[in-house]
């Protein structure tokens, strides 16, 4: 079987885990809550932090959730999650998403977030999701797209982090623009009944503001992205520093609105 061939362009930086902590099932997977019901067993594939992960396993009790992810350290926070809420009907797994350890047809519903942007094959992804799903449930994908990012007020600075990020994604054997792709990658993986959908995040107030902006000026400077951006020939420590600047000023902006748009699927197998 295929193996990952990319390299995972975020790390897991504190400042990378600061905004996988704040995603939920309500404000990252609100297309797939209607599918799930109690005593459902789901694989989980990306599972980070485990916030996503801890509120399916709630809508799914007494069913079980399975998480993976690439790194046992990832995993152990994940673990901290669920038990911190007290949840009981989770376990954890390293796991390729290009060669999934699991028989085929294990799974009610597979789910991944932000997950297809960063492997190197995408189809062959969906196709192993596919094949541990049982006839009749669910794998479902949501991605970001960074070309379709927006932001105001404009900024030179702004633009070239967004080209940067592009440059650096690519080098790395990702695709950054991953929601749009999401139908397209779907079918070529051999799926018929899909439901494409689309939703975004946006920061415009200045809470979310100053959450948004100081997160990725941080992760600009010190994160793995920054290394692999420095070491790749893609960007100088002091580019990067004024694109970590640049994120500060957006952020104090009266009028400043970002928005990150997903694309989303609902497959049948």
């Amino acid at each position: 079987m295929p193996k990952e061939t990319a390299v995972y362009t975020h790390g897991h930086h504190e400042s990378v885990l600061r905004s996988h902590r704040w995603r939920t099932a309500a404000n990252s997977a609100a297309y797939l809550i209607g599918e799930l019901r109690p005593g459902l067993s789901v694989l989980d594939v990306g599972c980070g932090p485990g916030t996503i992960t801890a509120d399916l396993a709630a809508l799914v009790a007494p069913g079980r959730v399975t998480a993976v992810d690439t790194t046992r350290e990832i995993l152990g926070q994940a673990a901290d999650t669920a038990s911190e809420r007290g949840l009981d009907n989770v376990e954890f797994a390293v796991a390729d998403v290009h060669a999934l350890e699991f028989p085929d047809d294990s799974f009610d519903v597979v789910h991944a977030h932000q997950v297809l942007q960063h492997v190197g094959d995408p189809v062959q992804a969906l196709r192993e999701m596919r094949r541990v799903c049982r006839p009749g449930g669910i794998v479902a994908a949501r991605d970001s797209d960074y070309a379709a990012m927006s932001w105001f007020p404009e900024s030179p600075v702004m633009d070239a982090w967004q080209q940067l990020y592009d440059r650096v994604a690519r080098a790395n054997g990702g695709e950054p623009d991953a929601g749009r792709r999401l139908l397209s990658w779907a079918r070529e993986a051999g799926f018929t009944d899909i439901t494409p959908t689309a939703a975004s995040w946006c920061f415009a107030t200045p809470e979310s503001r100053e959450w948004w902006s100081s997160l990725w000026a941080d992760r600009t400077v010190g994160s793995v992205y920054a290394k692999l951006a420095v070491d790749g020939g893609h960007a100088t420590p002091e580019e990067l520093t004024a694109i970590s600047d640049a994120w500060h000023t957006w952020g104090e902006q009266g009028d400043g609105w970002f928005m990150v748009p997903h694309g989303e699927i609902l497959c049948r197998a």
